[in-house]
């Protein structure tokens, strides 16, 4: 076998992601999920074993093509959608700890996450920095249950089942939210599913609640559902930009140029919320109405990279060691790189 460990996980995540999981496991019956599923994951084993003996094929950090990893929101899609940054390579992820984890595996150069994913993937001791941060978004994630279980407040779900995306930014909103209604983690019955998993459990009343950020947020919004809780005043909610270590070390110029333009494309988006929308449902593979009502509260303004920023994050990572949810405290200040502050702003 002559392919780098790289190659073999970039085909990996890249067969993944072409099979759109999140968006359309949860509308099959259990069994055609189970199959579609299983041919996913095969899929996968077989894009690995192709890259044995493909040497081309592999991109050391230090050159060659950016490699991008996005979400199906927040400014990178849309940079995407647009096609603003030719020369890259794009990667669709599920949530932000599957992005981290691609990181760690040298599969891509950048990623988009929110201010969860940052913090467990710096506990796993992944090598990377924070290059870029949105403002605060704290509409676009909330805690939704159906209307029909007569929950008043987020206080009501003690002794309940809350399902969310173990590591996402949605983590920390539960953590904020017990300690906001006097609750402790013991006071409820947390179940880890990711988006995927969680809108069917949701749908077929196996959780009592669900934490979830837009678009899924959106997508779920139904005369059934009522939000019980979003993060306005407890959690900021922000996008970050993630760069890879060696990537940051390498690829500085390049990283800049496209940070650049993320930043440029984001403010379009903001300016011309109408067109953004037109633009970005086919990427997101949902109807323009659901578009445009999540991108109402969820897309933000490129924010200064400043040493507030830092502080903010130490706080989310103490708040995770307090609680043994990571195994180590981390230094989150210095995830800050600062070589970067400016090239989005």
């Amino acid at each position: 076998m002559h392919g780098s460990a790289k190659t073999t996980t970039e085909r990996a995540v890249s067969a993944m992601n072409s099979i759109d999981i999140s968006y359309r496991l949860y509308r099959l019956p259990p069994m055609r999920r189970t199959l579609a599923l299983a041919a996913a994951l095969t899929l996968a084993a077989a894009a690995a074993l192709s890259g044995c003996g493909d040497d081309n094929d592999n991109e050391a950090a230090g050159g060659g093509t950016l490699r991008i990893g996005y979400q199906r929101f927040g400014g990178l899609s849309l940079v995407k959608a647009r096609g603003d940054a030719p020369g890259v390579t794009w990667s669709l992820f599920e949530s932000g700890p599957a992005l981290t984890e691609a990181i760690k595996a040298g599969a891509i150069d950048i990623g988009q996450t929110g201010e969860a994913p940052p913090i467990f993937a710096a506990a796993a001791k992944t090598p990377f920095k924070i290059a870029a941060v949105g403002a605060p978004s704290p509409q676009s994630e909330a805690v939704l249950v159906k209307k029909s279980r007569g929950f008043k407040t987020f206080a009501d779900l003690k002794g309940k089942t809350i399902a969310l995306n173990k590591g996402s930014n949605v983590h920390w909103l539960l953590v904020r939210l017990l300690e906001t209604n006097h609750l402790t983690l013991n006071d409820v019955n947390v179940k880890y599913l990711k988006p995927a998993e969680g809108r069917p459990a949701f749908d077929n009343d196996q959780v009592d609640a669900w934490i979830i950020w837009d678009p899924y947020f959106a997508l779920a919004e139904k005369p059934d559902v009522q939000i019980l809780a979003d993060a306005t005043g407890v959690a900021n909610n922000r996008e970050y930009i993630l760069v890879a270590q060696d990537a940051a070390d390498k690829k500085t110029e390049q990283i800049k140029s496209f940070l650049t333009t993320y930043e440029k494309t984001t403010a379009w988006g903001i300016a011309h919320p109408d067109e953004r929308a037109a633009v970005l449902a086919p990427e997101l593979k949902i109807d323009e109405p659901t578009t445009k009502r999540a991108l109402a509260r969820a897309a933000q303004p490129i924010a200064p990279l400043t040493d507030e920023i830092g502080t903010e994050l130490q706080g989310i990572a103490d708040g995770f060691t307090k609680l043994e949810l990571i195994p180590t405290s981390i230094d989150a200040r210095s995830l800050i790189d600062i070589r970067f502050a400016g090239a989005a702003q």
